[in-house]
């Protein structure tokens, strides 16, 4: 067996990264016969925030092809930009997504803005505003806002896209938007 590592530049909840990465990466190369994964693992920050993934995989042998299919199947998956597959001292850039943080300001709105929005409101428009650019992946709640993390193919299309959304809709007030990828 020829293990290697796919750390992934995403900020992913652990059952997040199992669904978006460790199971269809599994099945892929389970249904190829070219390995399996063994595992993953989440990086956080000081603050508690993830930091990025990791995927864990051993496959059947290093040769080309088997390499060159692993691309294939991260290519049709899409992992972010700044993902890495390692192996035996080898690091081998991978991924083609782009990255959009936004960051709910969960503590200087009025207290009727937090009694009368919905966070679920805000992934749902967002996610329909972006539909064939990027999608929702994952969230974070930390002590002062709440991160939603989406991935696509262009951070600016994102972004423009929920500009509207994010000035109209109280909740999104005082948020920050940031390239994560």
């Amino acid at each position: 067996m020829y293990d290697i590592t796919l750390k992934i530049n995403a900020r992913l909840q652990p059952i997040d990264r199992g669904d978006e990465y460790e199971d269809p990466i599994g099945e892929a190369l389970e249904s190829r016969g070219l390995g399996e994964v063994t595992g993953g693992g989440t990086m956080l920050e000081s603050t508690g925030e993830v930091k990025y993934c990791e995927v864990d995989l051993s496959l059947e042998d290093g040769s080309e092809q088997t390499m060159e299919a692993l691309l294939q199947i991260l290519d049709e998956i899409g992992v972010p930009k700044g993902s890495v597959l390692q192996w035996e001292g080898h690091k081998q850039p991978v991924g083609r997504l782009e990255g959009m943080g936004f960051y709910a300001n969960g503590t200087e709105l009025p207290l009727e803005v937090y009694q009368n929005c919905d966070i679920n409101v805000v992934i749902r428009e967002m996610e329909s505003l972006m539909e064939g650019v990027g999608r929702f992946y994952s969230y974070w709640e930390g002590p002062e806002d709440t991160a939603l993390y989406f991935y696509g193919t262009s951070f600016e299309e994102m972004r423009g896209r929920i500009e509207k959304f994010v000035e109209e809709y109280p909740l999104c007030h005082k948020s920050r938007i940031v390239r994560i990828a």
